[in-house]
């Protein structure tokens, strides 16, 4: 659950290709029967509606900025919730170093332990995965209506012809770069470095650029406004330049207040020793 949620966080809708192929892939038409397949249409029909002069590049921009913007609430809500759980990492590492045995009564111990831990914090381990769910259906259907709608895959924007891979790459490149920027500036603000999402940090973009390559414009158009709105949430709601200056400031306060009580004590130690 946490690698989930961490994945989705910090590799926006890219890192979850996967996911969103996985609930089909064949075209969806007005005929389409099945709920997932109306949802999808019913998508594909408000791009439309917002492609002003009949333009689906600016349909598919403006669509996914709203969507974007409605789950702005939500995303607020998971950062703060992540956050906590960030700022209680050292004490739960703290917590596993005194239980070292993997039998069953040492795992029932640091779990309560750990438990008692979030409780005395006033955070809900769950809480942080609930925004996600409730946002996963409308962030899949969103990109399935650009990916298997035909509507959304034909005419012209600036340069592209929202049909074929740009020509040029500059979409491509721009994809992976946003892709770069929001997962790397989310695994900033973490205290603890992750392999792992060291690793998703530099493939993620370069299966963007890749698959950019090689899809329809409209869909790296799309990869383009949603990575790059996210660059922007994370600056807005969870801006890791402010979050390493919060905590180099209470380290540095924390400091102080060691020496000052190392000076309280001098005097007192030499007092005894005289």
């Amino acid at each position: 659950m946490k690698k989930f949620k961490r994945i989705f966080l910090t590799g926006g809708l890219g890192s979850l290709l996967v996911l969103l192929s996985a609930c089909g892939t064949g075209d969806v038409t007005a005929e389409s029967s099945g709920l997932w397949d109306k949802i999808v249409y019913f998508f594909s029909r408000a791009i439309q509606f917002l492609s002003l002069g009949g333009n689906v590049g600016v349909g598919i921009i403006l669509f996914t900025i709203i969507i974007r913007v409605i789950l702005l609430p939500l995303m607020h809500y998971q950062t703060k919730s992540m956050r906590k759980t960030q700022e209680l990492q050292p004490k739960i590492k703290a917590i596993r170093e005194k239980y070292p045995f993997k039998d069953q009564e040492s795992q029932r111990l640091m779990n309560e332990e750990i438990q008692h831990l979030y409780k005395d914090n006033d955070v809900n381990m769950y809480a942080g995965c609930l925004p996600i769910f409730a946002q996963m259906p409308v962030m899949i259907a969103l990109y399935q209506s650009i990916s298997r709608v035909p509507e959304l895959r034909q005419g012209h924007f600036l340069w592209l012809d929202l049909a074929q891979p740009d020509p040029y790459y500059i979409l491509p490149i721009l994809a992976a770069v946003f892709t770069f920027l929001s997962s790397y500036l989310a695994s900033m603000s973490q205290l603890e470095k992750n392999a792992s999402m060291t690793v998703m940090n530099v493939v993620m973009p370069l299966m963007i650029f890749f698959m950019g390559m090689n899809f329809a414009s409209s869909l790296s158009l799309y990869w383009v406004v949603s990575n790059a709105f996210q660059v922007v949430q994370t600056l807005l709601i969870n801006n890791p330049f402010k979050i390493r200056a919060e905590r180099a400031e209470v380290a540095r306060v924390e400091k102080e207040r060691q020496k000052a009580l190392e000076k309280a004590m001098n005097p007192k130690k030499k007092r005894k020793k005289r």
